[in-house]
């Protein structure tokens, strides 16, 4: 009799934490609508959260991982879904580590990521971005293929935003790809190639006069070109 009891208990728990469990999901369900409705993205979070907890699922936590991404929230993003390498991932998964750990300073964990998205799809804005990050952990070789592989496949109508004023802008994806050549040659020597890092700058200013990073590049160069010859003539 007391086996008979206990197992009806165990059953009758069951049967309750179920439906305990459907009635939380049918509440947090409508709760993520309703802050959809109103546009309350921590509230969509916590929603899809409290789902994720009740009925774990691949694709829910990469879509709360895209939404903290979106928040500039990328430690929270990286926090959901890892920062591992995985082939399987899906491209949203793949695209939120590789944004956030670029956000976050970490460009060789980033470049892990960029290099399966870039497998995938291929493209100008990807191998922009790839370029970039290899001269920051100085990987020259491979900055130049991705440049190359660019200014090979890039459009006139294609467009790169920069942010380095109050007032963000866009220049031609072209100039931006021969002013980032441009810092890529003087890295590759800083003494013998001021003339070539100077003639890209140029390029890339004869296409968009109006473009800062490339104005400012030149300054640079042509300052520590003169002073280089100034010193030279007192000796």
């Amino acid at each position: 009799m007391k086996t008979i009891t206990i197992a009806f208990l165990m059953l009758f728990s069951v049967s309750l934490f179920a439906q305990t469990n459907t009635e939380l999901k049918d509440h947090y369900e409508a709760y993520y609508k309703q802050m959809k409705k109103q546009g309350d993205v921590q509230g969509i979070i916590n929603a899809m959260t409290h789902l994720e907890v009740l009925e774990p699922s691949v694709a829910r936590r990469d879509t709360i991982a895209y939404i903290y991404l979106s928040e500039g929230q990328y430690l929270q993003a990286l926090n959901t879904i890892g920062v591992e390498k995985n082939e399987t991932d899906s491209d949203i998964n793949v695209e939120v580590k590789a944004l956030a750990l670029k956000n976050l300073n970490q460009p060789k964990m980033a470049l892990e990521h960029f290099e399966i998205l870039f497998v995938r799809n291929p493209n100008v804005y990807l191998a922009y971005e790839m370029a970039d990050m290899k001269m920051q952990v100085n990987d020259l070789v491979g900055a130049k293929l991705n440049i190359d592989y660019a200014l090979t496949n890039v459009k006139d109508e294609d467009k790169r935003a920069f942010y380095e004023t109050k007032q963000p802008y866009e220049t031609s994806m072209k100039a931006a790809l021969l002013y980032l050549k441009g810092l890529l040659k003087f890295n590759e020597n800083k003494t013998a190639n001021v003339d070539i890092a100077l003639q890209l700058f140029n390029e890339a200013l004869a296409i968009d006069p109006n473009f800062n990073m490339a104005k400012i590049s030149r300054e640079a160069l042509e300052a520590q070109k003169a002073q280089r010859a100034a010193a030279e003539q007192k000796n």
